[in-house]
């Protein structure tokens, strides 16, 4: 390793939280440790009765790559949560480094239709939304749910991949957003 290595090495803190311990049983430990955690910034996407339902989500992850699949977690408190406890279909929709106003879109309180009409968007396989805009769109049919706590993890098959050659992306780290190029 080299000196600089070593000396950031050095000045990092480290903290150590036993859960029982706390008044809280450690849940502003664990989100803040798992505000350590970088990931990508996604926009969930289904469509039901014709109409365009969609969140910011960063709680995404791979499966597995036999069949591909993906997870999606939903808090049961979240406004969309009635139209993906009822969907088949959804799409994950990676935001693009340049892509952090489209983010707060989806992430607020804005309605759906006003959500959707500020973004270019088709639909693919499945039908859900694909917002023709992002880094790569993974087109899924929803296999499974299991209730953990506050959220639902929604277990998708991946049908379809749509992606842009030379992506960026937008990343959630340390409670704000980074861009990679």
């Amino acid at each position: 390793m080299s000196d600089a290595t070593l000396l950031a090495v050095e000045e990092t803190q480290v903290v150590s939280t036993i859960f029982s311990d706390t008044d809280d049983q450690g849940r502003q430990a664990f989100k803040d440790a798992m505000a350590n955690l970088g990931s990508a910034v996604n926009i969930v996407t289904t469509l039901s009765e014709e109409s365009a339902t969609g969140f910011t989500a960063t709680a995404v992850c791979s499966v597995t790559d036999s069949p591909p699949s993906l997870l999606v977690c939903l808090n049961h408190s979240a406004s969309v949560f009635a139209a993906f406890a009822d969907a088949e279909h959804l799409c994950v929709n990676t935001l693009a480094a340049d892509q952090e106003a489209l983010s707060g879109i989806f992430g607020g309180k804005l309605a759906q239709q006003d959500r959707f009409a500020a973004v270019e968007w088709d639909t693919f396989i499945t039908g859900s939304p694909l917002l023709s805009a992002s880094a790569v769109a993974f087109d899924c049919k929803i296999q499974s749910r299991v209730t953990v706590g506050t959220h639902d993890i929604m277990i998708c098959e991946i049908v379809g991949i749509k992606r842009q050659q030379l992506a960026s992306n937008l990343v959630w780290f340390n409670r704000r957003y980074h861009h990679l190029r």
